[in-house]
């Protein structure tokens, strides 16, 4: 696995919800994923989606998202959990 600031290479695995109170997405975080030396990836999720569907995206740290705000929920402790994770 690449080290990347001293972290392992993980990605944050998504679902995309429609909110049924405005019709908007939102982007859930349900899980990390990790990928294996052979290019295989495991993927380790908190919860099932129910629309069946998954974005894995490369993690990038709050700090470093500048004004755009990635969506996804992932602020705090949540944040905090997911580098304990991968180091």
């Amino acid at each position: 696995m690449d080290e990347n600031n001293g972290h392992k290479n993980f990605k944050v695995v998504y679902t995309i919800v429609d909110r049924q109170r405005d019709g908007k997405k939102f982007w859930l975080r349900i899980g990390a994923a990790f990928e294996n030396r052979d290019g295989s990836m495991n993927v380790l999720l908190d919860a099932m989606p129910t629309n069946g569907q998954l974005q894995i995206r490369e993690y990038r740290p709050f700090e470093e998202r500048g004004d755009r705000g990635d969506r996804g929920s992932e602020r705090g402790r949540f944040n905090e959990r997911a580098e304990s994770m991968a180091g």
